[in-house]
Parts: C-alpha cells; structure tokens; sequence
C-alpha cells in the first residue's frame, strides 16, 4: 500500500494534501494522525497538523485495475463481474475469445489467477482467494474431472489395481479427491513434486470377514 506523510495548516487540509497525493477520495482513505496542530498565540508557535495516510485495502479494485492493464497490454476487450463471498473474489471474464484467455485445459486461466492472488495479496490487509472464470470454465471442469473420477475408479475396482492420473494443479486434484472422499472401495493419494504432482487411485483392501 502507497502511504504519504503530509501537513496541513488543519486536518482537513493535511487531509485534503493526502487525497490529492494518492489520488483517492475519502472514502477510500485512511489516515493515522501523527501529531496534533496548534494554533500558537497570534500564529507564533503554531504548529501544523501532520498525518500518515493510504488507501484503503480494496482487493476488488486493485484485482480490476490489473486485469485491466493486462488486457489492454493484449489490445483485447474484456469486462468484469466481480463479487465477493467473505475471503473469496470470483472474477467472471467476459468478452470475444475467451479461448485465448482460457488457455488448453484452462492452463493459461490458471497463470492468470494466480498472478492476479499475488498483486491483490501483496502484503497489506487480510488474504483473499481470488478465483477468476471465463464462460463457466471452472463449472464445466468440475464436472468433466468429477466424471473421470468414477470412471477411473471403477477401473481401479474392477482391474484391482493402481490407477495414475496425469498432472493436474491443486484446485483440480481436490476436485478429484473430493469426489472419491466417500468411495468404499478406493482410495486417492497425491504424489510428485510442483507442476508434476498427480493423483492415484487405489483399490481398497477388502478383507473378508
């Protein structure tokens, strides 16, 4: 966060220099006084009132202000719908060749979102997960890796062996993971390091009684 030491001859106008540094409104500010004016006798002595200030933390406005500098930078035209659930922003995406942004098997989405959680959580303010979407990606995505979860895992029970599912980001292996939590008869487990961690589904011993 950007934050300015100013003075003013009274608050409001050691306030009124803070707005005009950091170009912001009221609304948007806030400020620590650091030392209280005084008005002297006949004007000798006085001392001017001096603050610290900065912009609130608004991780909607500082997630759009970058996004907006990324696809002008791509000379591309997209808008934002961004809402807010506690400590989660969702960001849909939309606009002409969302293809582009999305990425093959969303990868390019994936870099994006993740650029866009390292600026809004730059080290001021509560951390906030972004997660950004482009025509209902995330939805479809969810559904395809959930029915490639039953599939797979009733190929795990009928081979009664270890199936290996190709690399896939953290978000995708919890997809995974969640979906064959309750299974009887498998069981998942991650394994390998960074970008090349996947998921393994593995036949559970039955043991008869």
């Amino acid at each position: 966060m950007m934050v300015v030491e100013v003075t003013g001859k009274t608050l409001n106008e050691a306030i009124d220099s803070a707005l005009s540094k950091l170009g912001t409104t009221i609304d948007e500010l806030e400020y620590e006084i650091l030392e209280e004016g005084t008005k002297g006798f006949l004007g000798i002595g006085a001392k001017p009132y001096r603050i610290k200030a900065g912009k609130k933390f608004n991780p909607s406005e500082r997630a759009r202000s970058f996004l907006m500098e990324v696809f002008a930078a791509m000379n591309m035209s997209v808008s934002f719908d961004i809402k807010q659930q506690e400590n989660h922003l969702f960001i849909e995406l939309k606009g002409e060749n969302m293809g582009v942004i999305i990425g093959k098997r969303g990868q390019t989405l994936d870099s994006l979102q993740y650029l866009v959680n390292l600026i809004v959580n730059r080290g001021d303010g509560d951390y906030v997960n972004i997660i950004l979407d482009a025509e209902n990606y995330r939805s479809k995505r969810k559904q395809t890796l959930e029915m490639l979860a039953y599939n797979l895992a009733r190929k795990a029970k009928t081979l009664k062996k270890d199936i290996t599912l190709e690399p896939m980001n953290p978000y995708e292996r919890r997809i995974i993971h969640f979906a064959l939590q309750n299974d009887r008869y498998v069981t998942t487990h991650s394994e390998g390091d960074g970008s090349s961690r996947y998921v393994v589904i593995s036949p559970k011993i039955v043991r008869k009684v």
